[in-house]
């Protein structure tokens, strides 16, 4: 309770009654930024929350997608991932700024922009979104240039860039495995 007196101290004329921070985010965080930043509280979300936010991008893309017709999955899927990259930087800059850290570890708007990135174009079928969760997070954790160089962008711009990047090397290596039969799916739809 040491922190409270002192955040009370530093807050503005006019704050009172208002909490100095929840959860690691500032009281001048919109709370759209911190639902879309957090995909929806999933980024608090332990351990792991980067992969919590991943798996979870894999289960309502594979829920979606078999909703819509097969000859508008790939544009929806660009769409939505253009959407969510667009939204999410700056819900990332405005959730990092109220933190005070650079990237959150619970700001996982990124890893659903690359998750879905990853999965344009994939068949739906259990072992291609199996293979694209696990490209995804070994290129998202391994950062292959210029994957790690992306992070040195400004705010939620090098917070989700990076991630996109890395989404970019998991689609060509999918549709690589897929073009040349290492990856043996029965097309289902």
């Amino acid at each position: 309770m040491k922190d409270i007196p002192d955040a009370a101290a530093k807050r503005p004329a006019g704050s009172a009654g208002v909490p100095p921070t929840v959860a690691g985010v500032g009281p001048a965080t919109p709370a759209w930024a911190t639902l879309v930043a957090t995909f929806f509280g999933v980024g608090r979300l332990r351990p792991g929350p980067g992969t919590w936010g991943s798996a979870g991008t894999v289960l309502l893309w594979a829920a979606m997608a078999w909703a819509i017709s097969p000859s508008l999955r790939t544009p929806v899927a660009v769409i939505l991932a253009v959407l969510v990259t667009l939204l999410g930087i700056p819900a990332a800059t405005r959730v990092a700024r109220g933190a005070g850290r650079k990237d959150p570890q619970f700001v996982v708007i990124d890893e659903v922009a690359g998750q879905l990135v990853a999965l344009i174009a994939v068949p739906l079928a259990w072992k291609s979104f199996l293979a694209g969760f696990i490209l995804f997070r070994a290129f998202d954790i391994v950062k292959p240039p210029p994957v790690r160089q992306l992070e040195a962008l400004p705010e939620g711009t090098g917070i989700v860039l990076d991630d996109v990047a890395a989404g970019l090397y998991a689609l060509g290596t999918m549709h690589l495995l897929l073009h040349f039969g290492t990856i043996r799916i029965g097309l289902l739809r």
